[in-house]
């Protein structure tokens, strides 16, 4: 199993995110952490039986929360699981708040073996538009940091579609990023969600079409392939054995349990959810209330949509053999959709597997949304067919 440890503490809100996190509340650190910790603990004795070989702190900005406080969480994590020998253990961090190569070193050897670095754009003015607290340079040192306090897992995040940018300053982004040689790379399109400041801007903003930004994720893929990093998800690009272990949980059905305000889990074959309330969350843990907001049995042979939303993101897709295996359904009415965008060029079957290539994800909302509809067309038609008595369906 993975653990995710949601960290919900900013310098700064950027104007585009919409993840749970709180900008300015410093004070409160110390009563989460508490909270955390206590959690870690409960919820250890019904996980005896498993292995965690991820550990995820997001967030938020979880660097923010300061090195001591983050070698305490880990120490109770180490204390109370039982972590494999080399389990992946990622930290989220800013450029500005990564800390020194000797903080970087102490977190290195409390455990931590990753760091995933919000870079997001090589262009200062960029970085400024969207809020972010930093500067390129504080991206450079950053790694250069990582790199002396020994840590041999870097990853960058990055934006295109940004306000303004076009080919050629995206290229720059990535061209510069690429030469810092991290071993994971994870580039968004980015997304205008409602809620966030973003939203209410974007009337005002210079944002390049859909067209200009499927040029920028092909030009990408091309070049990251180009460069030695291997595709294995619509936005993640790895050097190899370098593939994120805990994001791939996600996209893949494995099991993973979370922690803090709005964290979710998957475990056990149940689905669930926490609050996305600091104090909430806090006050529930300190007094043993409910701090459930989801909370859904999901039976494995029931998973079949998520099987194909999932695994039509990654490029390993999804296999015959394995899906009817496991949910006992025909795959004939999904494969006949993906064998129509075959001929478009949009989707492959490669060593028995289906998987859509980089056209394919442009559209992969669509593509994933006719396979379902195929999916639950033959559902109707088995339940129709019991109705009748008609066993003839199978």
């Amino acid at each position: 199993m993975g653990l995710y440890i949601h960290i919900p503490f900013c310098k700064s809100k950027c104007i585009y995110c919409d993840f749970y996190s709180l900008p300015d509340s410093g004070a409160q650190m110390d009563r989460y952490v508490s909270a955390l910790c206590r959690q870690l603990k409960e919820i250890a004795q019904r996980t005896s039986a498993h292995e965690v070989d991820t550990v995820y702190f997001g967030g938020g900005t979880p660097s923010f929360l300061g090195a001591e406080r983050l070698r305490q969480i880990m120490k109770t994590v180490r204390k109370h699981y039982r972590v494999a020998k080399h389990a992946e253990v990622t930290l989220e961090a800013n450029p500005d708040s990564a800390g020194s190569w000797k903080t970087l070193r102490a977190l290195r050897r409390a455990g931590f073996n990753r760091i995933s670095l919000g870079v997001q754009s090589a262009d200062d003015g960029q970085l400024k538009a969207l809020g972010r607290p930093h500067t390129f340079a504080e991206a450079e040192a950053a790694v250069a940091a990582a790199r002396r306090a020994k840590i041999r897992n870097i990853s960058l995040d990055l934006i295109y579609g940004l306000p303004g940018q076009t080919m050629e300053s995206w290229r720059e982004t990535l061209e510069k990023a690429a030469a810092l040689e991290p071993e994971h790379l994870s580039c968004y399109g980015l997304k205008v969600e409602e809620g966030t400041p973003l939203w209410d801007m974007q009337g005002d903003m210079d944002l390049p079409d859909d067209d200009l930004q499927a040029d920028m994720y092909l030009w990408t893929v091309e070049r990251l392939e180009q460069l030695g990093y291997r595709q294995y998800e619509i936005s993640n690009f790895a050097r190899p054995e370098f593939m994120s272990r805990h994001n791939l949980k996600y996209w893949t059905l494995g099991e993973y349990a979370g922690f803090g305000p709005g964290a979710h889990s998957d475990l056990g074959g149940v689905r669930y959810a926490y609050v996305r309330d600091l104090n909430a969350y806090c006050q529930g843990v300190e007094t043993e209330g409910d701090i459930l907001a989801e909370n859904d049995r999901i039976p494995d042979r029931d998973r079949d949509i998520e099987y194909l939303m999932l695994g039509l993101r990654i490029t390993k897709g999804i296999s015959r053999q394995e899906f009817e295996y496991r949910f006992r359904l025909p795959f004939g009415p999904v494969q006949a959709v993906l064998e129509k965008f075959s001929g478009s060029g949009h989707a492959v079957l490669w060593g028995g597997r289906w998987r859509l290539t980089p056209e394919g994800f442009l559209v992969s909302n669509q593509i994933i949304g006719l396979c379902l509809e195929a999916l639950a067309g033959e559902k109707l038609r088995r339940e129709e067919a019991a109705a009748r008595h008609d066993y003839r369906v199978c």
